[in-house]
């Protein structure tokens, strides 16, 4: 070192160089301390590592866990080196072949080596008489499988659990047991004390949102919930059908091609928003059959334009377009034309077309009815089938005669109850007619049976056909069911009901008509033939001999 320069800034000592201002003590010290950090992990400063980022202590870590390894030379910690060790002093057990430390007096792992318990003596079971090992309350195994106390039983344990029960438990598990087997009634109580023993709310509007099923099915357990909660009036229905229709217009705005989707998008919130008012206002609002039939009209269309008309803008559409596109389907070119025309007005309004390519079309079919009847032989084949016929199952023959006989649609049998059922008088309450309909005496016969076919279900639902998936609760069997009930006879449930209307009509004055089925009297009118009944006119004169 040279000459003393300066003091060094930082302790006082003699510094030799002119552009420095520290000493070589203290700048030694000073370029180790550039090189070093923080360590993420221990956090002291030290010189961290390029691979690992951390200091050299810190990267030695174990291979199996990650928890840092003291020793260079060691892979593994402290108690993986020690777990590896065990593990290496197992050996496959002869006798049931899983990993363990064999015994050397018997040659078997630690769990064969040592004796089971001893098995209880069969006894003779207080239920079916067989001598057989008990499972509990002195019955067999299968008996106690399906005693119908088990709920019961489940319940009062879960009681006992909770630090806080619930005062609807005991009606809970009563309100499961009726309506459901043994076993199922029993899952359900096991999965009530799943959510009562979380962390969460226990009332009964937060237990059932939180039973609920992620999906299309939200799960017998949450129905159960909701059957018993909205029963008693402790919470309210859920939303499932609202997210179900939701879900199902959502699959069918996103099956519409990208460049066409955002319009379609806008016309189903609008028409989302005219429900919603409809319904507050107390006025009759579009069914959600209603607007996803729209939009699959306008899906099929957009998939036209696209696909087969090259064009990818709503403006672009015109009435040749829309034309040959209901020259697709011409059986749906008068409801398909409704659609459009509900749409393009939108659009136009939205000023996303300028002119509506729907303005100028018009329905060329007539008002009439066009659709199938049955002629008087298969009529009477279908009511031999129905009445005398025992194979047939009970759902099918009422829903047939109703239609048959009665004129009754799927959705009047679907909402059929009990209580509708005067037996006094032998009537039925059918939908939204005025008056009860006297039923003749086979198909008074045909109910009787459809009743005792009910009450071999354990089941409270109020309406007369009760389904398995409906049995545990109280709505009517689906839609999709009743337009599969006919199926073995071969004909529809609106062809059998259309072939009675039609006969009535004109047979019958169609006002009369109209008001005994509850309908308007212009829908009658389009069930009168075009034609007149050559049987029903007076004879001719036969021409005088000049």
């Amino acid at each position: 070192m040279g000459k003393r320069q300066r003091d060094c800034v930082s302790c006082g000592g003699p510094v030799g160089y002119r552009d420095r201002l520290y000493c070589c003590r203290c700048w030694r010290q000073l370029k180790e301390q550039t090189t070093k950090a923080s360590c993420p992990s221990c956090g002291k400063d030290r010189v961290l590592q390029a691979d690992t980022g951390r200091c050299i202590t810190c990267s030695r870590v174990c291979d199996q866990c990650g928890h840092p390894v003291r020793a260079a030379v060691n892979r593994l910690c402290r108690d993986c080196r020690r777990k590896a060790e065990r593990l290496a002093a197992q050996q496959p057990c002869p006798r049931c072949g899983k990993l363990g430390y064999v015994r050397e007096d018997t040659g078997w792992c630690g769990s064969c080596s040592r004796p089971g318990p001893p098995k209880q003596p069969p006894q003779v079971c207080r239920e079916c008489g067989r001598l057989r090992r008990h499972a509990g309350l002195g019955l067999c195994s299968a008996c106690w499988q399906r005693h119908p106390g088990r709920p019961f039983i489940r319940g009062d344990n879960l009681r006992e659990v909770l630090a806080d029960p619930p005062v609807w438990l005991a009606d809970y598990v009563a309100h499961v047991a009726a309506r459901f087997c043994v076993a199922r009634a029993c899952g359900l109580v096991t999965d009530l004390g799943r959510l009562l023993n979380d962390e969460h709310s226990n009332s009964p509007q937060a237990l059932l949102e939180r039973s609920r099923r992620p999906g299309r099915s939200m799960g017998s357990f949450a129905r159960a919930l909701e059957d018993f909660f909205t029963l008693r009036g402790l919470a309210l229905p859920t939303d499932q059908a609202e997210r179900l229709a939701a879900g199902r217009r959502q699959r069918r705005i996103d099956a519409v091609p990208v460049p066409l989707r955002l319009a379609v998008t806008a016309f189903d919130a609008s028409r989302m928003r005219a429900q919603d008012r409809a319904r507050r206002a107390g006025t009759r609002p579009r069914s959600d059959h209603t607007l996803e039939t729209a939009l699959s009209i306008l899906r099929d269309l957009a998939c036209f334009l696209v696909e087969q008309r090259g064009k990818d803008d709503w403006a672009l559409a015109d009435v040749h377009d829309v034309e040959t596109f209901l020259a697709t389907v011409p059986k749906a070119r008068k409801r398909r034309l409704v659609v459009l025309r509900q749409f393009f007005r939108f659009a136009r309004s939205n000023h996303l077309v300028l002119v509506d390519p729907t303005r100028t079309l018009i329905v060329k079919e007539p008002n009439g009815f066009r659709g199938r009847t049955l002629t008087l032989d298969q009529q009477r084949e279908l009511f031999r089938r129905w009445t005398t016929d025992k194979r047939v199952h009970p759902h099918e023959a009422l829903l047939g005669m109703l239609a048959l006989l009665h004129g009754a649609s799927s959705t009047e049998v679907r909402q059929l109850q009990i209580a509708d059922i005067d037996a006094a008088a032998q009537t039925v309450r059918l939908g939204k007619r005025p008056h009860p309909v006297p039923l003749d005496p086979a198909s008074w016969t045909v109910l009787q049976r459809c009743l005792a076919h009910r009450e071999a279900w354990p089941t409270t639902n109020p309406h007369v056909m009760v389904t398995k998936g409906t049995k545990a609760g109280r709505n009517p069997a689906s839609t999709a069911y009743l337009s599969h009930v006919l199926d073995d006879c071969g004909h529809p449930p609106r062809t059998i009901r259309s072939t009675r209307l039609l006969g009535l009509v004109n047979t019958l004055d169609p006002k009369l008509v109209a008001a005994a089925f509850g309908m308007d009297p212009q829908a009658t009118l389009i069930y009168l033939a075009d034609r007149v009944d050559e049987g029903r006119l007076p004879a001719s004169e036969p021409s005088r001999k000049r």
